[in-house]
């Protein structure tokens, strides 16, 4: 089994607002170490320990380039590039290690996010699936994944007037 690497162009900040922005290939053993204080200098001194922000890369290269090119702009770039996704400085690991709760497939009246559900979650409940050559309404689309699943039949969404 071969190993797909991922590398990490990160955003850490104090709660002063601070920025560090780093690179790494372990982003939750990197950021670990920034919370228990075990990079010397710069992050140590100012309390450095809150990840604001991340951003994945497959091949290295590309991750230490972006690096580079954020450590390259003003202070209010970067700070606009936080913002962009994390409007308020959220530490995004925050809930790292802690233990996910599950949803009960008994309860009424909760549901399953679609983040959560998997490709075949429409089929396990019963509803039907398109025809291949059937057209899907633009509103009736689920605008998270490339096939989609009509909520509602053809002849239901024409309404006609009497």
């Amino acid at each position: 089994m071969s190993h797909e690497w991922r590398f990490w162009v990160y955003i850490m900040a104090s709660k002063s607002r601070r920025i560090y922005t780093g690179v790494t290939n372990d982003i939750e053993r990197r950021v670990r170490e920034h919370k228990e204080g075990r990079i010397e200098g710069f992050t140590l001194r100012y309390r450095i320990n809150r990840l604001v922000y991340r951003e994945r890369f497959r091949y290295i290269d590309n991750a230490i380039a972006r690096e580079k090119e954020i450590k390259s702009w003003s202070r209010g770039k970067r700070v606009a590039l936080i913002e962009n996704t994390n409007p308020t400085w959220e530490d995004l690991s925050l809930e790292w290690g802690k233990p996910i709760k599950m949803l009960s497939a008994t309860s009424g009246d909760q549901q399953i996010p679609r983040s959560a559900r998997d490709d075949n979650f429409s089929s396990a409940i019963g509803i039907a699936q398109p025809a291949q050559d059937q057209q899907i309404p633009r509103f009736a689309r689920d605008d998270n994944s490339s096939s989609s699943i009509s909520i509602a039949e053809p002849d239901e969404l024409l309404v006609t007037k009497k």
